[in-house]
């Protein structure tokens, strides 16, 4: 015989009623998991006892976020009841279908982030693969080119320092260059100054005065009295020619004579 149908009121009996609970309970969890998984769906189930104990199911321990994904739709909802009620229809469809769309994407999301893969179907997976694979190449494109144009400014900036570089060393060599310039320029003005310094010529007179000085001396040298006899004749010849100087051209023939 099959079970017969349950009335659904309260079970008075506390022994019944405790034992029930808890066989219900796991069947409920048992299917709250069953229709998670074969219709991909986000389920979150809560179950207070009547002594306050807890019991609770959520889709990949997600109950926060799927309770957050029903306060934001509860109050979606509520927001459109409170509107004109003509346009309560075509906002409720416009809503259904960005819901739909947004539960697509964050689908879609979780499957690039390699989650959730395991109600995915080989085609689906292939697919999936594929996608991945162009975003790859994608990827990949952009950093290259990045790294290029990384490359180009770098190559730049070497060429503009080492022009940098040959232009100061070439303005270094070239004051190096004066700076010897100057120093050899300095130098030969001094040997001229020294060659000047040594090659100074004596006046005409202080040559003569030096001449006089230096024969008359060679004299007084080698015959002391001689040349006081020679002075004395000459300075008597001195006064007779001075002598002779004052007196008329006749007496001076005459004298002579």
């Amino acid at each position: 015989m099959g079970r017969g149908r349950v009335e659904m009121k309260r079970i008075e009996n506390k022994i019944n009623r405790q034992v029930t609970f808890s066989k219900r309970r796991s069947g409920l969890l048992k299917k709250a998991h069953e229709i998670s998984v074969l219709c991909d769906a986000e389920v979150a189930l809560i179950v207070f006892s009547t002594k306050g104990k807890l019991s609770e199911y959520s889709t990949n321990s997600s109950m926060e976020r799927i309770l957050e994904r029903y306060e934001r739709y509860s109050y979606a909802e509520r927001q459109l009841m409170s509107n004109d009620p003509e346009q309560t229809g075509s906002w409720t469809l416009e809503h259904a279908k960005l819901k739909a769309r947004m539960e697509v994407l964050q689908r879609n999301q979780k499957h690039f982030m390699g989650e959730e893969l395991d109600s995915l179907s080989m085609k689906e997976l292939q697919n999936l693969e594929q996608q991945l694979d162009s975003a790859l190449k994608h990827v990949r494109s952009r950093k290259n080119q990045l790294m290029y144009e990384s490359i180009s400014d770098l190559q730049k900036k070497d060429k503009a320092l080492q022009e940098q570089n040959n232009i100061l060393t070439k303005k270094i060599k070239e004051k190096e260059k004066e700076k010897a310039q100057q120093a050899l320029l300095e130098q030969q003005q001094i040997n001229h100054e020294v060659e000047s310094s040594s090659n100074i010529v004596l006046p005409q007179s202080m040559q003569t005065l030096d001449i006089g000085v230096s024969s008359y001396s060679a004299r007084g040298d080698d015959n002391n009295g001689d040349g006081e006899d020679e002075a004395r004749e000459d300075q008597n010849r001195g006064n007779n020619n001075n002598n002779n100087s004052h007196l008329p051209s006749w007496m001076l023939s005459n004298h002579n004579a």
